[in-house]
């Protein structure tokens, strides 16, 4: 998943797709899993609705019972292999005794990724397609897919083949089975991405940072593999960026106001396709975005060790300087001295503020 500034492909030219597509996705879809699908009982009366100015395209039977999970998966420009992920996550699901969903998002992608999502439609009875019609980011897409979003857990994941999908059954069961969590994290225990030598290290001082402004241990910040329950999710889904860091802000989210969080070990695999990520620009967007969230939840975490620290150093320097200079405090000692007082009083505000809040 990427941002991208220009607008996905017409509605033309996504038919001219589908139909280019059809006949190669038929002969796929049969070689995948031996589902067996007929393609002449492909049936044309798809539904289609409106919400918040997307497009959501329900399955040919209509939305069809309610289902316990449902799965968002963002796609921006995966054609090549967003049907295995399709089949490999529709198996899974399939075979467990759990009602499901696959809610597949096509964030205006370039390619043909949305004919392949629309045929895969036809063939798979649990999946749903919500195209966007200019590209949105990750946390765009994942945001939206969890509003509409008709289970009662949701999970995320990604269309890459990284992440070890076959754990989402477990995941979903945890959070079941035991009420005192409120989200199961697939924590990643290799890391198989691009630019790798200054991933690691950047991503450990991320990790770090937000461990020590919510006081709790995680061991992977920004998984992409997580099952939560939509409800306790809602009222923070408004404050997702739009870029990769919307895991990273979910997360913090639920630490910061003592959701439970639950990390299992999964492995993680080398993409398929290209990666869109830009170590410069979203490790920067990660930083800034966990002290925006803890600053949101818990500012004085953020001002006052610096404002506690301004004050100590200005009151030592007043004495030093009232020994050596009797009644003289110099311009710097002021400073000090008055800025520590503006941070811990904007601290103190900004903490008041976050208290008399009703909900988030």
């Amino acid at each position: 998943m990427n941002e991208h500034p220009e607008a996905g492909d017409t509605g033309a030219d996504h038919d001219a797709l589908h139909a280019a597509s059809t006949e190669r996705i038929d002969v796929r879809v049969g070689e995948l899993a031996g589902r067996g699908y007929d393609p002449s009982a492909r049936p044309s009366n798809e539904r289609t609705r409106t919400s918040g100015g997307y497009v959501v395209e329900d399955g040919p039977e209509g939305p069809g019972p309610v289902p316990y999970v449902t799965v968002v998966l963002p796609c921006f420009n995966e054609g090549a292999h967003v049907l295995e992920e399709i089949d490999r996550i529709s198996a899974v699901l399939d075979d467990s005794e759990l009602t499901y969903e696959l809610l597949c998002i096509d964030d205006a992608s370039t390619d043909d990724t949305l004919a392949v999502l629309r045929a895969a439609q036809d063939r798979y009875p649990h999946v749903r397609v919500l195209p966007f019609r200019r590209n949105g980011g990750s946390g765009t897409a994942r945001r939206i897919g969890t509003q509409q979003a008709r289970g009662e857990i949701v999970v995320w994941t990604d269309a890459d083949m990284t992440y070890e999908n076959e754990r989402i059954p477990e995941l979903v069961r945890t959070l079941r089975d035991d009420p005192t969590y409120d989200q199961v994290v697939g924590a990643r225990t290799t890391e198989e991405g691009t630019h790798k030598w200054a991933r690691v290290p950047a991503k450990w001082l991320i990790r770090k940072i937000a461990e020590w402004l919510t006081k709790t241990r995680i061991p992977d910040l920004n998984s992409g593999l997580r099952a939560f329950r939509r409800d306790v999710s809602l009222p923070y889904l408004r404050l997702l960026p739009a870029g990769f860091s919307c895991v990273t802000t979910i997360t913090i989210a639920f630490l910061s106001n003592q959701h439970d969080i639950k990390y299992v070990e999964t492995t993680y695999a080398k993409r398929a396709g290209v990666s869109k990520f830009h170590f410069v620009r979203d490790a920067y967007r990660y930083i800034l975005q966990v002290l925006r969230m803890v600053m949101y939840f818990e500012p004085l975490k953020v001002l006052m060790p610096p404002a506690l620290w301004m004050l100590a150093i200005g009151v030592v320097k007043a004495v030093v300087d009232m020994v050596r200079h009797p009644f003289y405090f110099p311009a710097s000692t002021v400073l000090l001295v008055v800025s520590g007082i503006m941070i811990a009083s904007l601290a103190l505000l900004s903490d008041l503020v976050v208290r008399s809040r009703d909900g988030v």
